[in-house]
């Protein structure tokens, strides 16, 4: 399952422009929004989960953030965000995993997923995502989790996904994830389509 998942995102981002993919985002806002509200300082340390080519990263460390780490199951899309991120690149720690084999060396402050588990239909794929976010979350920690919200679409680059709403996610998640804030978005896909996402924040209890 790893290897069909590596094949498949490895072929969209080498065969696709940013302007040809419907999550292309060109400001985190949100998730930049969310980070302050989880209270993340110069100090803090960040792991950005399934990020592709996104900014986040980049806009973190421009913003003063020194210890961030980006994932991405894609090594195209990780040399293409390398690339692309420019100086600030060169302070980004870069990993290539899948997410639900990946074996976390560490601990971090905040955990950032932008519509990555929302991909994860198979249960038994759902609870190593949970296993390596209780590894790699310290206690006291924040997740920022975005996924298609229950109106969103079915399916995503050809896949089908499953919908959350704040709740529903934290549910999936467990007791020891707090909800603290949540967000609905309507994410514009560069062709204009509407994307309904929900994004929520989470404390992991102590």
């Amino acid at each position: 399952m790893t290897q069909d998942r590596r094949t498949h995102w490895e072929k969209v981002y080498e065969e696709k422009a940013e302007a040809e993919l419907s999550w292309t985002q060109a400001d985190p806002g949100i998730s930049l929004e969310l980070s302050e509200t989880a209270g993340i300082t110069g100090a803090s340390s960040v792991i950005d989960v399934g990020a592709g080519t996104s900014r986040f990263g980049a806009r973190l460390i421009q913003r003063g953030i020194h210890d961030v780490t980006v994932l991405d199951i894609s090594e195209f899309a990780i040399e293409r965000a390398r690339r692309e991120s420019g100086e600030a690149g060169e302070a980004i720690t870069w990993i290539v995993a899948d997410i639900t084999t990946w074996t976390p060396s560490r601990t971090f402050d905040l955990w950032h997923d932008r519509a990555v588990f929302h991909f994860l239909v198979d249960q038994g794929d759902r609870a190593a995502y949970i296993a390596r976010l209780h590894r790699a979350l310290r206690p006291g920690g924040h997740a920022i989790i975005a996924t298609f919200a229950l109106d969103g679409p079915d399916k995503c680059s050809g896949l089908p996904v499953v919908r959350y709403s704040p709740q529903t996610l934290g549910e999936t998640l467990g007791e020891e994830f707090k909800l603290i804030q949540s967000r609905l978005d309507v994410h514009r896909t560069p062709w204009d389509s509407p994307q309904p996402f929900q994004f929520s924040l989470f404390e992991r209890r102590n």
